[in-house]
């Protein structure tokens, strides 16, 4: 069966190794270069927090975070080149000025899984990070953990050599089963649309915007994922190998590819620095800005019908979301043409 995938982010190239291991036959097609990183997925923290998207999410963001968490490290196994993962928990702080901001994450998580008390507790946060210490109690979520999203995307990549892929490549229009480009018209058995905010002709999209700094930090040894309560948004601080952090805010509702403002900056380092005075030397490596696709509810869809597939609206949760919308699309396609996977042989 001839699977046409357009979008080659983080969708489209996991939706494309999975149905490639059931042995479909796969053409991606993608605006973009083949080598490009323009992909919103790159410039992700590879933030694994179901439990924190709580906050401000519905509780099926949860579940399908839950359900992906279970299969990330399935599924890498699989993968031919290592993609860092670690699932060691997060931690959620505040500052004395902003506890309250902690005491209501606290309180709505609760109320809206009804017990989070096996999955949340308050803790003095030096037990968990020594590093910690001066910000006092916290909360630790015990089941959290991060990925790398790079490695990921360039993994995922690795197992499509084998495939047809037209980038830099424009497609004007995905219909039942065909993909129109500015050159031609191809015909498949069956279309999908991964193409986030490219996909705005025909969906009500929003964009989202993300905003990313890696900082070099050799005097900081801050162990666990963390959240930090900020009166504007919440600051995420994400340790990686050697010395590297991420930093940045969750969420701004803007469709601006620009730099990082002065403003933006100056919040994001002033939080990291009032966390940890380590962070006063560290180095800028990189800065990154991308947009996220976001639908009016703020939840994904995935969508099989006559021939064509849409997964999209992955908002702010793409890495977290990722393996179970794909795993859910790809059971959809099987009941959809009535295969059964086991007649597919799963590439070794």
């Amino acid at each position: 069966m001839r699977i046409a995938i357009v979008g080659a982010g983080i969708a489209g190239r996991m939706l494309a190794w999975r149905l490639k291991r059931l042995g479909f036959e796969i053409t991606i097609f993608d605006k973009e270069a083949r080598d490009s990183e323009a992909a919103c997925s790159f410039a992700a923290a590879g933030i694994l927090s179901p439990l924190a998207e709580l906050e401000m999410a519905e509780k099926d963001i949860f579940e399908l975070g839950k359900k992906s968490l279970e299969l990330y490290p399935k599924w890498l196994k699989e993968l031919s080149s290592k993609v860092f993962f670690r699932q060691e928990g997060s931690i959620v702080a505040a500052h004395s000025q902003d506890r309250v901001d902690l005491d209501h994450f606290y309180n709505l998580i609760k109320r809206k899984l009804n017990d989070a008390s096996t999955l949340a507790r308050k803790v003095d946060l030096s037990i968990i990070d020594e590093e910690l210490a001066l910000l006092g109690e916290g909360l630790f979520l015990a089941s959290e953990g991060q990925i790398d999203p790079v490695e990921l995307l360039h993994s995922l990549d690795n197992e499509l050599t084998e495939i047809k892929w037209y980038d830099n490549t424009e497609v004007i229009s995905i219909k039942e089963s065909s993909v129109t480009t500015t050159k031609d018209v191809h015909n498949f058995d069956w279309a999908f649309d991964c193409r986030g905010l490219g996909g705005k002709e025909a969906l009500p999209l929003r964009a989202v915007r993300g905003e990313l700094f890696w900082l070099e930090a050799p005097d900081v040894n801050i162990k666990h994922l963390m959240r930090l309560m900020h009166p504007r948004y919440r600051i995420y601080i994400v340790p990686r190998p050697n010395n590297i952090y991420l930093v940045g805010a969750t969420e701004i509702e803007s469709e601006d590819y620009s730099p990082l403002s002065v403003r933006s900056s100056l919040e994001l380092l002033s939080a990291v620095y009032s966390v940890h005075k380590g962070f006063g030397e560290a180095r800028i490596i990189k800065s990154v800005v991308n947009c996220r696709p976001a639908l009016p509810d703020n939840l994904p869809l995935v969508k099989l019908e006559n021939g064509k597939g849409i997964i999209n609206g992955l908002y702010r949760h793409g890495i977290l979301l990722a393996p179970a919308l794909i795993e859910k699309a790809v059971s959809e396609l099987l009941a959809l043409t009535n295969t059964e996977e086991k007649n597919y042989a799963i590439n070794a």
